[in-house]
């Protein structure tokens, strides 16, 4: 799979080195450096990562109140009956035909 990453200029430097030097392309190198972390396990937690985590963002309105985490099923059924509704608004009403 191809992504972009956006790396500070020292890394990138120093990651092209090592990959140079261990004779990797630099994608094999990045490859294994993320397998290797990940099969360590989750990072400590430091004072800044320590928030809640949700599955999805939460909508929180102004007086407070809570919009719960909605299945994609629930939320597609939500945005087709918004659509149906936009498209009954926007279609001219029938005449009574003379």
């Amino acid at each position: 799979m191809r992504t972009t990453l956006d790396l500070p200029d020292e890394t990138f430097r120093k990651l092209k080195a090592e990959a140079a030097l261990r004779g990797y392309k630099l994608k094999e190198l990045v490859a294994q450096f993320i397998e290797r972390g990940l099969n360590e396990g989750p990072l400590p937690l430091t004072a800044q990562s320590q928030r809640s985590v949700y599955a999805i963002p939460i909508a929180r309105e102004a007086d407070g109140t809570v919009t719960p985490a909605l299945s994609n099923a629930k939320l597609q059924a939500i945005l087709d009956d918004e659509d149906l509704a936009q498209t009954q608004r926007a279609a001219p009403q029938d005449s009574p035909r003379l």
